[in-house]
């Protein structure tokens, strides 16, 4: 290269290094404006536009405080060593050891060595922790609902609010037919309160539940209304919600929320195989609770409508065999003398179809209905009867206290060769009251044994037709084989009260 060329080569040299410093220099200074004016941009994370999501904070803030622990003291007698606890008081459950432990020789040894003479213990009451629960406010002046069964039993309540302060409390009323209380605190004060919601909820809406599981406090989980109607065989107006937000022992008494922070249901009870939450909780509703709070917290005691009567499902062969379209209603199985229904004249046979026109369903839907009025209200009674329809006017009574369900003694069999009926597996005789037939004998294989007759139970009516001796039952279901009827209703009494039994017809065993 010509050397005249050599200070152009140097002078472009110096100019390559100065902007490659100069590179640097910017790099160093601003790399993100580099970035952008190479283009040399970084791809944006991964976002997604999903749909709005409903949250609960805003419902929890404001219902929180009105929402309660519940603790529960009993008195329980125990024995008292000279003025010392029994031993076996010291430490759960060493007073279910068997005889032969090693561990009850010695405490039996130490109790008698803190003796200095032989003497019997003296019992005295004693105030232990025997249950918690939740519940919540439901005025200001401090009235509490919780579960009849949290409650049950005590002598000593005590609400822990949700900021952790403690208050004495005293039990208004009870009801263990619905499972519900109420409580009063005994410390005047001004009390967030809550109320329940006035429509009914709908399967699939959010729900909310707040309370003190296994103890913990104030604990939120939230799901939806899995189910409506449910009954548990609780007790005898069973209508639960079912819902599957988590539910745990000590959420009793709870509340279940909507988003407008109004109650829905009490949760009550959980369906668990393992004790904890599965996903099944049940719920009273706000539509039951409601009246019933209000005559606990009023009266203290609830007051509802009594007819008189023992009721039975309705089932497919029990409608074919009184010609009934369909297996909605309840059946009257027997109607208490001197009560409401036997005054109005409903008789045993009848079966209850509506209440004011408004269908039943079945057995705990008219409990649930003639409950829900007052006592001497009036009530129209659909009844169907001898395949006729008709409307019977009922006034109503209260419901007793404790209701007994009179038992029926079951008469000595006469010793009278028996009767077969062979086509039915089945063997009678007449009672000794002359009034009814005896079963003595059900074949196994026999459709009645399923149906739950058994031996000793007496059957006084077939086809609504008074039976007293075997040659009358052969009678009456020979001619309902001659109608083609599918089935004939057997009345039938035992030490369990009455009902009624679909026998089928045209059917060998």
């Amino acid at each position: 290269m010509p050397s005249s060329s050599t200070p152009f080569i140097k002078k472009h040299m110096r100019n390559l290094m100065l902007g490659a410093f100069g590179l640097i220099a910017v790099v160093g200074l601003s790399g993100q404006t580099l970035l952008s004016s190479t283009n040399l941009v970084m791809a944006d994370p991964v976002f997604v536009e999903g749909p709005i999501v409903i949250g609960f904070a805003d419902v929890v803030e404001k219902v929180t405080p009105a929402v309660v622990s519940v603790r529960v003291k009993s008195s329980v007698e125990v024995a008292d060593f000279n003025g010392q606890a029994s031993p076996f008081d010291l430490l759960p459950g060493f007073r279910d050891l068997p005889e032969d432990h090693p561990f009850n020789r010695f405490f039996r040894e130490f109790g008698e060595r803190k003796q200095e003479s032989p003497s019997r213990p003296e019992h005295h009451k004693r105030k232990r922790a025997t249950g918690q629960g939740s519940g919540f406010f439901i005025s200001e002046d401090g009235y509490i609902v919780t579960n009849s069964h949290v409650v049950d039993g005590g002598s000593d309540f005590t609400v822990v609010l949700d900021d952790g302060s403690e208050i004495e409390a005293e039990l208004i009323g009870q009801d263990s037919r619905t499972d519900l209380a109420v409580l009063k605190t005994k410390k005047d004060g001004e009390f967030t309160y809550v109320k329940f919601a006035d429509k009914d909820s709908r399967v699939g809406e959010w729900v909310v539940a707040i309370g003190n599981p296994f103890g913990l406090g104030g604990t939120v989980t939230a799901g939806i209304v899995s189910a409506r109607g449910r009954d548990i065989g609780a007790g005898p107006y069973d209508d639960f919600l079912q819902i599957d937000a988590a539910v745990n022992k000590g959420n009793s008494g709870g509340p279940a929320f909507n988003l407008n922070g109004e109650v829905i249901g009490i949760n009550t009870a959980i369906f668990s195989p393992s004790g904890g939450n599965v996903g099944i909780a049940f719920a009273i509703p706000a539509a039951t609770a409601k009246n019933v709070i209000e005559d606990l917290r009023d009266k203290g005691k609830v007051v509802r409508g009594y007819l008189g009567v023992q009721i039975q499902p309705i089932t497919r062969d029990i409608a074919d065999s009184i010609g009934l379209a369909d297996s909605e209603g309840a059946l009257v199985a027997s109607t208490q003398s001197e009560t409401p229904a036997a005054k109005a004249g409903v008789k045993s046979g009848d079966a209850i179809v509506a209440v004011n026109g408004e269908k039943i369903s079945g057995p705990k839907e008219l409990s649930r209905k003639i409950a829900s009025f007052r006592p001497d209200t009036d009530v129209d009674l659909t009844i169907f009867r001898q395949g006729k329809t008709e409307i019977i006017t009922v006034k109503l009574g209260v419901l007793p206290e404790s209701q007994r369900q009179a038992s029926l003694r079951e008469a000595p069999i006469v010793q009278q060769q028996p009767t077969f009926l062979d086509e039915f597996g089945l063997e009678i005789k007449p009672a000794e009251d002359g009034k009814s037939i005896v079963v003595t004998k059900i074949n196994p294989d026999s459709p009645l044994r399923d149906k739950g007759l058994r031996n000793g139970d007496k059957i006084t009516e077939i086809d609504s037709k008074a039976v007293s001796v075997p040659s009358e039952a052969k009678k009456i279901l020979e001619e309902a084989t001659k109608s083609n009827k599918k089935a004939v209703l057997l009345r039938v009494e035992n030490q369990r009260g009455t009902r009624f039994i679909a026998m089928p017809l045209n059917k060998k065993t």
